[in-house]
């Protein structure tokens, strides 16, 4: 059972942020990176409080991008570096890319040479990931380079770089590194480059709705493919009912009532109406009741009070079930939250005969504050 109080249920939990630098950790011993140099432990241990440069570590600049110290101290240096400083770092790492790219320090030495390096250094580093763009969208670092370089590089390179994930589009969707690849392919490669990832998704629109990182990329492609995407919003009206109760089509179908033009939001509520009890006592569901509640338009917005605020022929209310239910009630709160005027007064009116029922329902509790 949930706690009255608090709810989380927003589609930014699941659009998914990879860990930072941070957050990653390697046994110090492992021996796929060797013994340390003297160099590299001098660095760590600095018992003399030298202040490094990075034209100190020259020589050592791979070594050091293994390290996860030294690997932030080059980032750190790389913000601020001058361009011979630079070229001297990416001589020594560009022969060594690609395995940089997929180490768990090493990636990020990469990542910021896309950030702050001229774009002849961007566009040769990418170069070293041709052949090789569907194993490191797939792999827990290097997606995270191939990302970075989206961001970075020319038009004519992304299509280069994202052409080879033709053909394995939904294997990426569907896996935990390659859904973020195929976000950023979909949110910066311009669209003639990516038509292809779109056609796969035709007649998958369901499959990668209800799936945990397919639901992802398929908000992404409705937020950013404005022109290719209605023949995929068609696919999807099919199948609302289902997804307004599945554990992750809803926030797809969430996305659409934040994002989507009046027409597309007004169509979901449609698919509502009729059954706001039941499904504001759904677990999944309740969360899109309220977005339609709070994105629909004002005509919606009535049909849908106008449903809770109703008996029903067996003479029960589904307002008071709603108030006393753990789900249902935060739709009665959005209601309370979002409307006015004459709307509100007669919502008001309903409640306020059951406010002293409400003390004794953990769920009902606090819309006895919200009732003026």
């Amino acid at each position: 059972m949930e706690p009255a109080l608090s709810r989380s249920n927003s589609a930014n939990l699941l659009l998914g942020s990879q860990k930072s630098l941070s957050d990653d950790t390697k046994d110090e011993n492992d021996p796929g990176h060797g013994t340390r140099s003297a160099l590299l432990e001098d660095f760590r241990t600095n018992k003399t409080n030298k202040k490094y440069e990075l034209k100190d570590i020259a020589g050592s600049v791979v070594e050091f991008s293994g390290d996860q110290h030294g690997s932030r101290f080059i980032q750190q240096k790389l913000e601020t570096a001058t361009e011979a400083e630079k070229t001297m770092v990416f001589e020594e790492i560009l022969p060594h890319a690609l395995h940089l790219m997929t180490d768990v320090f090493g990636n990020y030495v990469i990542q910021k040479f896309f950030e702050h390096s001229r774009q002849e250094h961007k566009t040769l580093l990418a170069k070293q990931m041709e052949g090789h763009v569907l194993s490191l969208a797939l792999q827990m670092y290097g997606c995270r380079v191939v990302q970075k370089g989206l961001e970075h590089v020319l038009s004519d390179q992304q299509a280069i770089l994202v052409k080879e994930l033709d053909g394995n589009v939904l294997k990426c969707v569907k896996d935990q590194n390659g859904n973020h690849v195929i976000q950023k392919a979909i949110e910066c490669v311009p669209s003639e480059h990516i038509q292809f990832i779109i056609n796969s998704f035709t007649g998958q629109v369901y499959n990668l709705a209800t799936h945990p990182y397919g639901c992802r990329v398929i908000q992404r492609m409705f937020e950013y493919c404005a022109d290719t995407k209605i023949p995929l919003l068609d696919e999807l009206h099919r199948y609302i009912p289902n997804l307004v109760q599945d554990q992750y089509g809803n926030y797809v179908i969430q996305h659409i009532l934040e994002r989507g033009k009046a027409a597309e939001k007004s169509l979901v509520v449609s698919k509502v109406v009729g059954q706001v009890l039941v499904l504001s006592k759904h677990k999944f569901a309740s969360n899109v009741v309220e977005k339609c509640v709070a994105y629909g338009s004002k005509t919606d917005r009535q049909r849908l009070i106008e449903e809770v605020i109703t008996s029903r022929p067996d003479g029960s209310s589904p307002l008071v079930l709603m108030m006393k239910d753990q789900f249902a009630n935060y739709v009665v709160q959005k209601m309370l939250d979002v409307v006015d005027g004459e709307q509100r007064d007669i919502l008001v009116a309903k409640i306020k005969p059951h406010l002293q029922s409400l003390k004794k329902y953990t769920y009902g509790k606090h819309l006895i504050t919200s009732k003026s």
